[in-house]
């Protein structure tokens, strides 16, 4: 695998196929790997969660050729990131949205200020899947069939794992963040209880709460092993 010099990491020198559009029209992105998808990793879907996006992409910058085995998507949500919304432009929380048994019409709260009452209300959809970013990460999951997806958030530092995976317990052991089989409240709609219905192995990378700029140093290199030796990372 080569490696861009760093000078030449300003931008992303690799090409991306389109998968979707946004409720806005903007192209839903994703960069495929050269050989068998082992890994989706994906960033973005709530967008006031830029942290996500930003260090994915670092890693994804590094590289002078595709991932041999890891599918990248920077931005599952892009209306959001670009209006620093945590739903898309629709006022609807992807993360929600998703055609699981338990999905809800009933709104979600948000938080506007963290360690206070969540007070924001955000839609789930009009239905289950009613969106088209979802509709379309839903689509590209059926395409290219990933044995394990991770799914960047934050700001909870921990490691969400059912499973509690050998690739889970390579990441709580390379990161510090604990490792844990559930996040302890109801999600309905969300993207892990649509996955877990299709028995698709989902962990959900959550980024603790500080500097982006802080985390690069310990969570960059996880993501960077992952995208160029996929799963023989673990025997690194």
């Amino acid at each position: 695998m080569k490696f861009i010099p760093i000078k030449e990491r300003g931008v992303v020198t690799l090409e991306p196929e389109t998968y979707g559009k946004s409720v806005s029209g903007i192209p839903l992105e994703v960069w495929m790997p050269s050989a068998e998808v082992e890994f989706l990793i994906f960033a973005g879907i709530h967008g006031q969660e830029p942290e996500s996006t930003l260090l994915l992409a670092k890693a994804l910058r590094a590289l002078a050729e595709p991932s041999p085995n890891c599918a990248v998507i920077l931005a599952a949500n892009p209306d959001g990131l670009l209006r620093g919304t945590r739903a898309n432009i629709r006022g609807v929380d992807l993360n929600r949205n998703f055609p699981a048994k338990n999905w809800s019409e009933t709104p979600v709260k948000d938080y506007w200020v963290k360690r206070e009452a969540k007070e924001v209300d955000l839609k789930t959809g009009g239905s289950p899947g009613s969106e088209p970013e979802t509709q379309a990460l839903i689509s590209l999951i059926e395409k290219i069939n990933p044995q394990h997806v991770i799914t960047i958030h934050g700001p909870l530092g921990c490691i969400d794992d059912p499973e509690m995976s050998e690739i889970g317990k390579w990441m709580e052991k390379r990161t510090g963040l604990e490792l844990i089989p559930d996040i302890g409240y109801p999600v309905p709609g969300s993207f892990g209880s649509w996955a877990k219905e299709r028995e698709l192995h989902v962990i959900t990378y959550e980024l603790p709460t500080e500097s982006i700029w802080d985390m690069f140093e310990k969570h960059l290199p996880v993501f960077e092993d992952l995208l160029v030796y996929g799963k023989k990372a673990l025997d690194r």
